[in-house]
């Protein structure tokens, strides 16, 4: 389906691919991976085309649907249904043109690709992908530009997966979702039909939902068979083959070259000599393994000063007096506490963190926190706070002006910034350099809790990996938001549910939650599908109690949804084999439905008119 063929790519002087090739069969589900900055999102604007290679080929087989996602969605009064159904483009044409075409074989040709193509399902498959990512019935009908930028990737998302796609190219699909839309999505991937590559680096949906991991590693693509952590163990595997055999060839030569030394000048040994020689430049040497620089994190230990480190009585916590996010929360936060808050984005868990970091003040009831208690908190959005023309140098300069530059630097060292990276601005760093200089600004004096949200954003796998490793090596508190299930399950050791207006224990592992997230989203969907029937039967109902002063509009109602239901059988019965294969009943459906279609215009005119009556 698509193959890469020792592609070259530089952008301003730097390499990002040196004949690189990658071959992806139909079918495959492929993970693809590499540190951040290696070039993976630019591989994805090659495939597409957006930017030109600078020397070999990428071949995509003829009449590939090619699907990303789109980064310039309106900003206008469009709905996000709308939005989806419109990225159907092939869809969208042929209902337009369904609207205007005369010739009965036109027609014929029309309703058979839609029909083929599942048009007519299509609301209800766009309605059904937008609920998985978090967007209800209410949410599915409101204007695209009433949402921020988050909920405006999740539409963008749910439109390039409405599409269908023979090759789907998803870059970070998950950073701008909850851990219940991370579970939709996974169930999604793992049934979808056609072929996708994804960039992530949440281990837990690449071991789900790939069957074969690209990895991008100097400046070369190399495919493996398996889910990430089957990648791992090869490639490990790998490195290990390669380190063994370089050291094997490197020994062979010292012996060559040694005998070079010993006997090169002496005339009985000057020809065994120069062979040896000769072999040394024949011989087809294998490279040392280059170690990968990892990334390290160490969090400065805080001393124990006792528990309850905070104590929450009755309290209620939000923006305004009167209207609490969180209501009666009443808990306990010990010095060695490991909690990860699950529950849905909006139901208030960055809220509460805020409340423990200080920042937020309680609307009622008592917040007890131990007098000597240093607290340390992460927010993704504090990256943009940052003054971008500063070092990380200066940064820290800033924040604690009494300390000497050899103790700044050495903090900023525990971060993996050398005296280089120290000194380079902001705006240079990349989005995981940020994060981790966030992460040395908020430890730098050893707070005795820790508060994270959504701390792994901008991470690759070794940096979360370096993180988990920091953590569970750090001996204060720590209270988690994350939609990694990875990060949860290796750092945290209890869970609390944020949901209902309550924060409560929840008494399961992640599986459990899951199960009941899965249980939950069945309920809804029963519940709304019942919910539609009984409002059917009370709009029967209401339409025998209203007064004669309403009938006018009743019975225009009626005579529109008649006629809509008319000529939605016409168009069905055009792509049935009867149709198809006899001209005359196809012509007499043709003339069935332009007479519905223009009964159903006067329908619409009548029911606009006996609706501006009863408003008036």
């Amino acid at each position: 389906m698509l193959a890469i063929k020792n592609v070259t790519y530089r952008i301003a002087g730097r390499t990002l691919l040196d004949n690189a090739s990658l071959l992806v069969n139909a079918g495959y589900r492929v993970g693809l991976v590499g540190p951040n900055g290696t070039g993976k999102s630019t591989l994805f604007n090659l495939i597409t085309g957006s930017i030109d290679v600078d020397g070999g080929e990428i071949a995509i087989i003829p009449r590939t649907k090619l699907g990303m996602v789109r980064q310039d969605l309106p900003d206008d009064e469009t709905t996000l249904i709308d939005i989806v159904l419109a990225a159907d483009t092939e869809r969208a044409a042929l209902l337009e043109e369904a609207e205007t075409a005369t010739d009965p074989q036109r027609i014929v040709d029309i309703y058979t690709e839609l029909n083929d193509m599942g048009a007519y399902e299509a609301p209800a498959r766009a309605a059904s992908i937008l609920a998985g990512l978090g967007f209800n019935d209410e949410a599915q009908n409101s204007p695209i530009n009433s949402f921020s930028g988050g909920w405006r990737m999740r539409v963008a998302l749910a439109a390039a997966l409405f599409r269908q796609p023979d090759l789907l190219l998803l870059d970070e699909p998950t950073n701008h979702l909850d851990f219940e839309a991370i579970i939709w999505l996974e169930n999604y991937l793992i049934n979808y039909k056609g072929t996708f590559i994804i960039i992530s680096h949440d281990r837990e949906i690449l071991n789900k939902t790939v069957t074969h991991i690209a990895h991008l590693d100097q400046l070369k693509l190399e495919m493996y068979t398996g889910n990430y952590d089957q990648f791992e163990i090869r490639r490990s595997q790998k490195l290990m083959n390669q380190q063994a055999m370089f050291e094997k060839q490197q020994a062979h030569k010292a012996r060559m070259l040694d005998f070079v030394r010993k006997f090169g000048a002496k005339a009985s040994k000057a020809s065994q000599a120069q062979s040896r020689l000769k072999m040394i430049e024949k011989m087809d040497m294998v490279d040392a393994i280059i170690a990968e620089r990892s990334t390290k994190f160490i969090f400065p230990q805080p001393e124990d000063i006792g528990s309850p480190i905070i104590n929450l009585r009755h309290v209620d916590i939000g923006y305004a007096v009167g209207k609490p996010i969180l209501k009666d929360v009443d808990l306990r936060i010990d010095m060695n506490d490991r909690i990860g808050l699950l529950g849905a984005n909006g139901n208030g868990k960055s809220t509460f963190i805020k409340l423990l970091s200080r920042k937020l003040e309680a609307l009622k009831g008592d917040v007890d926190i131990d007098s000597k208690l240093r607290i340390g908190y992460f927010a993704q959005h504090q990256s943009e706070e940052m003054d971008v023309s500063l070092t990380p140098y200066e940064t820290m300069r800033e924040a604690i002006p009494n300390v000497p530059e050899h103790n700044i630097r050495a903090m900023l060292g525990k971060f993996g910034f050398d005296k280089g990276k120290a000194d380079t601005k902001i705006e240079e760093l990349s989005g995981g350099e940020k994060a981790r200089l966030l992460f040395c600004m908020m430890s730098y004096n050893a707070p005795h809790i820790m508060l994270l949200d959504e701390p792994t954003n901008h991470l690759d796998i070794d940096a979360r990996a370096a993180l988990i490793q920091a953590l569970n090596n750090y001996e204060g508190c720590v209270i988690l938001v994350s939609h990694d299930p990875h990060l949860l399950e290796s750092v945290v050791d209890q869970l609390w549910l944020v949901k209902d207006a309550a924060v409560t224990n929840f008494a399961g592992d992640l599986e459990d939650y899951k199960a009941l997230v899965v249980e939950q989203r069945r309920r809804e969907k029963s519940g709304a599908k019942k919910e539609k029937i009984e409002n059917r039967k009370l709009d029967k109902k209401n339409k025998k109690e209203k007064p004669a002063s309403l009938n006018l509009l009743a019975k225009a109602e009626e005579n529109l949804a008649k006629w809509a239901q008319e000529k939605e059988e016409i168009e069905q019965e055009m792509t049935t084999p009867k149709a198809i294969n006899k001209p005359d009943y196809m012509n007499e459906l043709v003339e069935k439905y332009k007479i519905a279609t223009e009964e159903l215009e006067k329908a619409e005119k009548d029911w606009l008119e006996a609706q501006q009556e009863e408003a008036q």
